[in-house]
């Protein structure tokens, strides 16, 4: 039998509780919890000798617990003449000082400042339902009014935002302090999704000057100030969200939803952890054994696929093979002393992740890789008026690497630019072959980063190897070539790792960088060893304006375009390139500064498989020829673009025929290193197996 009105309107309808007090009966409605719930905070705020004004009574027991346990001074009122009369006659014998009146709480009898506290649990919420919300503004208004200096309005709030925000903004024009306590939500079924707030405003002699605004996490957790109503209104927000994601975990399981949040520090408000929930699908053979897990990624680690795409954590899940993993992710700027600290710090939060119906003793294991938090070191950090704030920071990769990387804050989650490092003063270069392979962590390195250099040799990015390895479709390396110029347009810079790698080590190149923002050449000279040359220069400017300017002024053709470009709206459902690069009438313009020889090089991150194919549709009336080859483990793919209309049957043969093409590029590239002791740790030869045509 559903009590809980459907609607909100029905809250504020008189008629709605003659009904509902009709159909409960004899049965006490303990709206938002009873007495035990709520007196350590009622007792916080709420004196013996206080008089209290409890607006909109109901048939609660809590005035009958509060008068039994020594409050001699309530007065109860509600607009409901059923209810009024049934709480006299239940309290006429037992509790004979008790009075219940049918008063309307927006026009009440009383005498101005004649109570200490007004009591209010539900009323408000009821009310507020209201058009406007204007019953909610009357009663506010007469509860200031028969409240006396010091007095306080105590009311108990699901804080629906509307609803406290009303009430909030009102009593900060009077000059009220105003507290939010947020109780702990009750954890029954049938309880509400949502926690209960205390809502306390402290009447002033005078108007506070500015606003006292406060949040305390449980009856006796320390304030939280805010500057702002709207502050305060984000953190009832955040509580809520909360509480609706843990009811949502600890009631069922979700292979499929991905729920996440961070944990921030309490007293900074800083991020800390970030935690996301991945079950295991229904159908899953896991061990009985095998409830709950944790997983933490090490620190630097966070932006692999594995742990930052939804693939990528499904497939974590399905290797650790538990019905529940929670994965955590450290945030930077924060110390993490080892991995028995961080446990420390979880080990409490994330038990109201279990999965439902887990055993109480169940023994929750920390998962990691090799037992180590990772390391990260912040090198800078500084401001781009194009893309915000940024970081660049030294990482110890899974394969006990040095790397750098440049990462903009407002999307933390993606790697710009990374590149690895080596040391100066040892002259160590790891010359391994590249490698997923996960090595047991070493302790932070002692090296500083004034002697760490870039390995220009190393491309950290897949997709850049492949650009390199496309090369190919050019002959570039065969004998037929060998003293042939190649020339190279390069939209979009980053670190410069890709653009160095080709001034390093492809012969007779010259390569030219358009890049549109000022921060980022910065950055590269600064951290990434980034040095122009006259073989290597770079052009700050919008990429497809100076597309543009070259096709117009005509005279200069080049033999690789290549775009590697960004997209800062996120969206789209396509994070590179921008739309605008992939225009036909711009594909015709790079048509057209191509050699005879030329091809077109794009990288394409779209998410959005409609959104891809419309793109290559594109792409392919202007460059009737394309290879694709995707990038396993990433969203990103390469597609090599020819003028060149072939035949399909000699289109087909193209992938096989260029093996001898890719040997000569290999040969060429170590071969014709230039100013540089560092080796090119590429092999094009399986760059290339995996070339599909379009």
């Amino acid at each position: 039998m559903s009590l809980v009105p459907r609607t909100t309107e029905e809250f504020s309808s008189a008629e709605y509780w003659e009904k509902f007090f009709k159909k409960r009966g004899e049965k006490g409605f303990e709206w938002y919890g009873d007495y035990n719930k709520l007196c350590g905070v009622l007792h916080k705020y709420i004196k013996i000798q206080h008089k209290v004004l409890v607006v909109g009574c109901g048939n609660s027991t809590l005035s009958e617990q509060l008068y039994d346990v020594g409050y001699k001074h309530l007065t109860n009122i509600d607009i409901s003449e059923t209810v009024v009369t049934h709480m006299n006659q239940r309290n006429a014998e037992r509790r004979p000082g008790l009075t219940f009146q049918r008063v309307d709480a927006t026009q009440t009898p009383y005498e101005d400042g004649s109570y200490q506290v007004a009591l209010d649990k539900g009323t408000l919420d009821a009310l507020a339902s209201e058009e406007i919300g204007e019953l909610a503004r009357n009663m506010l208004t007469e509860v200031g009014r028969v409240l006396s200096v010091g007095g306080r309005y105590f009311c108990v709030t699901l804080a629906q935002e509307g609803v406290i925000k009303l009430a909030v903004e009102h009593f900060v024009q009077l000059g009220w302090a105003v507290r939010l306590h947020c109780l702990q939500e009750e954890t029954e079924e049938d309880s509400f999704a949502l926690p209960v707030f205390v809502l306390v405003c402290t009447k002033f002699r005078q108007p506070m000057p500015m606003p006292i605004l406060e949040m305390c996490a449980g009856e006796d957790g320390a304030p939280t100030r805010f500057t702002w109503v709207a502050e305060l209104l984000s953190a009832v927000r955040e509580h809520q969200s909360y509480a609706v994601l843990k009811r949502k975990l600890r009631t069922s399981t979700d292979a499929e939803s991905n729920l996440s949040l961070t944990l921030c520090l309490a007293e900074t408000g800083l991020p800390r952890y970030t935690l996301t929930v991945q079950d295991c699908p229904p159908d899953a053979r896991v061990p009985k054994s095998n409830q709950f897990a944790v997983f933490i990624v090490p620190q630097g680690s966070e932006t692999a696929w594995l742990y930052s795409s939804k693939e990528g954590r499904r497939q974590l899940a399905a290797s650790a093979n538990f019905r529940r993993l929670v994965i955590v992710t450290m945030h930077r700027n924060q110390e993490y002393t080892d991995m028995q600290a961080v446990q420390a710090d979880l080990s409490q939060v994330v038990m109201e992740f279990a999965p439902p119906g887990m055993p109480a003793n169940h023994k929750v294991p920390f998962l990691s890789v090799g037992g180590d938090l990772g390391w990260r070191e912040e090198v800078g950090r500084g401001m781009s008026e194009l893309s915000g704030e940024y970081c660049v920071e030294n990482v110890k990769g899974e394969d006990g690497e040095l790397y750098r990387r440049l990462v903009f804050l407002s999307n933390s989650s993606l790697v710009q630019s990374e590149s690895r490092l080596v040391s100066l003063n040892t002259g160590e270069s790891s010359h391994k072959k590249k490698t997923k392979k996960k090595v047991k962590s070493k302790a932070p390195p002692k090296t500083s980063s004034a002697s760490l250099l870039v390995d220009s040799g190393f491309l950290c990015c897949a997709h850049h190897e492949v650009i390199v390895a496309g090369l190919s479709m050019l002959g570039v390396g065969m004998p037929q070539n060998k003293d042939v110029p190649v020339s190279v347009l390069l939209v979009g810079l980053g670190g410069g790792g890709l653009a160095q790698f080709l001034r390093d080590f492809v012969p007779n190149v010259t390569v030219e960088v358009v890049e549109l923002d000022p921060a980022v050449m910065e950055v590269a000279k600064k951290w990434f060893d980034f040095r122009p040359d006259d073989r290597l220069t770079v052009t700050l400017m919008d990429g497809i304006e100076h597309i543009c300017a070259l096709e117009k002024g005509g005279g200069r053709l080049f033999d690789a375009i290549i775009f590697d470009v960004d997209n800062k709206d996120a969206t789209v459902g396509m994070s590179c390139p921008p739309a605008a690069f992939v225009q036909t009438s711009i594909l015709h313009k790079v048509h057209r500064l191509l050699t005879p020889r030329g091809l077109f090089i794009l990288n394409l991150v779209c998410r959005n498989l409609d959104l891809r194919n419309r793109v290559l549709e594109q792409v392919k009336n202007v460059f009737p020829t394309i290879l694709s080859r995707a990038i396993e483990g990433e969203v990103n793919e390469v597609l090599l673009c020819s003028p060149r209309e072939n035949d399909p049957s000699d289109t087909e043969r193209i992938p096989a025929s260029l093996n001898q093409a890719a040997k000569s590029l290999q040969s060429a590239l170590c071969s014709s290193r230039t100013g540089t002791n560092n080796i090119p740790h590429i092999k094009i030869t399986e760059l290339l197996k995996d070339l599909k045509v379009e």
